[in-house]
């Protein structure tokens, strides 16, 4: 009996390899979470606020496992994008609303990401004025020339880039004590709106409403079918947990060095106004190492997102009005689709480039709208999701509901606050 369990029993090095088969469009998406403006909200997190919010993960990993699975599931039943299920279900004027809010809000953020490959370039004496054009070109003709299946293996290497930011994190030497009760013992400071923005900030910026797009859209261009949606969960909760691991060390990273500078220093602080402020910042408080890793890191989200970001927006209005959306087409197949991608590409380039352009304020603040936009998305798949015309069997369980409904109430309310406390007080 035991040597035909210990036949049956993979070894660990086949499981690795079995799980890393399985990484696809959930993991590329929730890496996609960690983008430029993620960076800078996570290290503004840290830096700002110490290991106080580390908390917030846990539920936040919770919601984002829920909500990419909804997108993931309806994409592989219903065998279309969520834009074309949103007019399907609630006409052109909702749909027309969704992808200009969606439009703006992307195309802020896709400026972040170049914002933040301009701002590691320079930490290589590399001028932005080079930088940007190159990676512009460089993301442009990769998805214009590369199929599909090329496309997603590149994106998933460049989704595990993103574990540099763990050895950041560990390089630090944080206080693992003070990590811990960070994570497990939950704050929430009412009065505080600079804490409260920041909350909504991590919410929008690790369940951007864009990604749900993306991720339904890759599903159904796969052509995942309900046969293969065990595969497809296994994927979004494996990224789901990579990518939040990743956030959680961005923000150890800044709480270990920058926060904690900042208290033993008060008359002479480190100010954080961009994301590469983070990197030089990390340099004397953790060593060269660290701060390349961490530059290293911002030009690989930078290029990543860039590329991730205007494809959703293509998907978005294509999938919306009709027009052919697919990688795997070439330009005259799908002029639209890559026409609304070179849009997005050149207008988030051409704002990195002009001069004075608050950077940091357009990547946490594209976060910021992120959050306050989400809950109004989530209520759109929720009503989508449990209608037995579109998904008949896979209809959301009791217990998704639950926690899919929480996640609107809780961000809705936190949002609606903080926007309110923001009017009343001016702004400040």
């Amino acid at each position: 009996m035991y040597q035909s369990s210990s036949a049956r029993r993979a070894p660990p090095w086949r499981t690795a390899l079995f799980i890393l088969g399985m990484l696809g469009p959930g993991f590329i998406t929730a890496s996609a979470g960690n983008d430029v403006g993620g960076i800078a909200t996570y290290s503004l997190a840290g830096a700002q606020f110490g290991y106080k919010l580390l908390w917030t993960l846990i539920p936040i990993t919770i919601a984002l496992i829920v909500v990419q699975e909804m997108a993931a599931r309806m994409g592989v039943v219903s065998g279309k994008g969520l834009s074309a299920l949103i007019r399907e279900e609630f006409g052109v004027r909702i749909a027309l609303l969704t992808m200009v809010g969606l439009f703006v809000m992307n195309t802020f953020t896709t400026a972040a990401e170049f914002s933040g490959i301009a701002a590691a370039s320079e930490i290589f004496h590399v001028s932005r004025y080079i930088a940007v054009p190159a990676a512009l070109l460089l993301v442009f003709l990769f998805v214009l020339r590369m199929n599909n299946k090329i496309i997603e293996r590149t994106f998933v290497v460049l989704s595990l880039i993103y574990v540099t930011y763990i050895v950041s994190g560990i390089q630090a030497h944080p206080n693992w004590g003070e990590v811990v009760h960070g994570a497990l013992v939950p704050t929430l400071d009412l009065k505080n709106a600079a804490y409260l923005g920041m909350v909504v900030a991590l919410i929008g910026t690790t369940i951007s409403p864009y990604m749900q797009f993306y991720l339904q859209s890759a599903v159904v261009e796969k052509g995942v079918k309900p046969a293969g949606l065990l595969g497809s969960r296994i994927d979004v909760i494996n990224g789901s947990i990579l990518g939040i691991l990743v956030a959680a060390f961005m923000i150890i990273a800044n709480a270990a060095t920058i926060f904690v500078y900042n208290e033993g220093h008060p008359h002479g602080q480190i100010v954080v106004n961009q994301a590469a402020d983070v990197a030089k910042a990390l340099q004397p408080l953790a060593g060269q190492f660290a701060e390349a890793l961490f530059a290293f890191g911002i030009l690989n989200a930078g290029l990543f997102t860039a590329a991730v970001l205007p494809l959703s927006t293509s998907y978005l209005v294509c999938e919306a009005f009709g027009f052919e959306a697919a990688l795997d087409r070439r330009f005259r197949e799908a002029p639209v689709f890559f026409s609304l991608f070179a849009l997005g590409l050149l207008i988030g380039a051409a704002l990195v480039l002009i001069p004075n352009v608050p950077l940091l304020k357009i990547a946490f603040y594209s976060q910021v709208l992120q959050g306050l936009l989400l809950p109004l998305e989530l209520v759109l798949m929720l009503f989508i999701i449990n209608r037995v015309r579109v998904m008949g069997q896979y209809r959301n369980t009791l217990l998704t509901n639950i926690i899919a409904w929480t996640t609107v109430v809780a961000v809705g309310a936190i949002a609606i606050f903080y926007t309110l406390q923001q009017v009343t007080s001016g702004g400040g």
